[in-house]
């Protein structure tokens, strides 16, 4: 058995044997399959997919690659929550300390943005001296002492996903549904969390743009996570125009500051509210009135070595250099926003990663001024365009009215929760 035989057999569409996985991902794991292969494999399993079978095995190699938590032997009751990622996606910033502060322990282990999409821990790192790269030490202590722990995927856990991952970032097979699968359940298999919810986001700004593919992404995941004996459920989501109002690491994380402080975007509280509610947990409101949610995230940012004035003040915050408003041609009702142009747009500003190990700049991006239903006059501003660059800045202008569909009359806003599936 050779690299070469899994790429011919995949590329003519063939269902790998379980053996085959293994031997991959084990190639993977220690480098004996070189990046170009590896890259060409990827792009075969996109081009032709993969069965439920080899993407369950694929799942369970990728997560016994390297380390097993086991969260749940030790903490029956730990949650986690992961997203299938989107534009201006700061569910997790929200969350996961409301849940800590109503009483969960919870436990993430998240990974980079990809593509268009941002990642949880790129945000994080926004806020100065955090650390995200706990050792498992580190990261268990944590979850026992506050009840509340980020980290970035480290290299012993679920290595063979870590290097794939940021393989795909950089030969376009991010969109890949046993790809997306695979790499998000088998951190989840690695770490083993008692309950877990996901956020499947659907729409221009998701990497499943229909309902369909995203409920086949949901109940591929939902599969993986019942055979591994974890309480899993799903919520689908809108992500047609972007997640609230800010898109960039350090906005992200000022918007998601003013959510926990009983102000700020209504349809991400709205999300988190159903994604609670699938865990079981109900009245986040009071949690987050209480002022409880947000100290916990403050307790986190302290422990892991970030200064958390920087969330009582948002000046300590990175801040870009140049700011610029993209006034509406005309005026009328916002029918649409196409949330992957505005994703790409803050791409190409520099607050995510065009190339493999590139460096983000984590002050860019995009505030939105209005949304999708609401009335805006002409020359109002539709969005601001914060940048460190002014040729980015000039040419993302340029781009960005494409964005924009306008109707004469009112427009319906998107659904935002499009489907709730339980744990079976």
């Amino acid at each position: 058995m050779t690299a070469l035989d899994l790429l011919n057999r995949k590329r003519q569409g063939a269902a790998h044997t379980r053996e085959e996985i293994d031997f991959l991902v084990r190639g993977v794991t220690d480098g004996s399959i070189p990046d170009y292969q590896i890259s060409a494999w990827l792009m075969a399993v996109c081009l032709r997919g993969m069965t439920p079978d080899e993407t369950l095995w694929l799942t369970q190699a990728m997560a016994a690659s390297g380390e097993m938590l086991g969260l749940q032997t030790r903490w029956p009751d730990v949650v986690d929550k992961h997203s299938t990622g989107g534009v201006g996606d700061k569910t997790s910033l929200v969350l996961l300390p409301v849940l800590a502060a109503a009483g969960c322990r919870v436990a993430k282990m998240s990974g980079r943005g990809l593509g268009f999409s941002g990642g949880t821990i790129d945000k994080l790192e926004a806020l100065p001296g955090l650390r995200t790269d706990l050792s498992r030490a580190e990261f268990e202590a944590q979850v026992h002492r506050l009840g509340l722990a980020i980290a970035a995927q480290s290299a012993e856990l679920a290595p063979a996903d870590g290097k794939l991952y940021a393989l795909r970032d950089v030969t376009a097979t991010v969109d890949s549904l046993p790809l997306i699968a695979s790499s998000i359940m088998s951190k989840k298999l690695a770490c083993r969390p008692g309950q877990l919810v996901l956020d499947v986001k659907v729409g221009a700004g998701a990497f499943m743009k229909t309902l369909p593919d995203a409920r086949a992404l949901a109940d591929a995941m939902l599969a993986i996570g019942q055979a591994a004996g974890i309480r899993t459920s799903a919520v689908i989501s809108d992500m047609s125009q972007p997640e609230g109002f800010a898109i960039g690491n350090a906005l992200e994380v000022r918007e998601a500051v003013e959510i926990l402080q009983a102000r700020g975007s209504a349809d991400v509280l709205d999300l988190c509210r159903a994604l609670a509610c699938a865990l079981g947990v109900d009245d986040i409101d009071r949690t987050i009135a209480s002022g409880a949610a947000f100290e916990k995230l403050r307790a986190m940012v302290a422990a892991q070595g970030g200064d958390p004035r920087s969330l009582d003040d948002p000046s300590l915050l990175p801040a870009a250099r140049l700011r610029a408003p993209l006034p509406a041609p005309y005026a009328g009702c916002i029918a649409a926003i196409d949330a992957e142009l505005l994703g790409r747009a803050a791409l190409a500003l520099g607050a995510g990663r065009a190339h493999k190990g590139s460096a983000i700049d984590h002050a860019v991006g995009l505030v939105l001024k209005a949304k999708v239903s609401d009335y805006v006059d002409a020359d109002q501003p539709l969005l601001e365009v914060h940048a460190n660059d002014e040729t980015r800045l000039r040419q993302v202008l340029e781009t960005l009215p494409a964005a924009y569909t306008f109707a004469d009359g009112p427009v319906e806003p998107p659904t935002l929760i499009h489907a709730v599936l339980p744990a079976g």
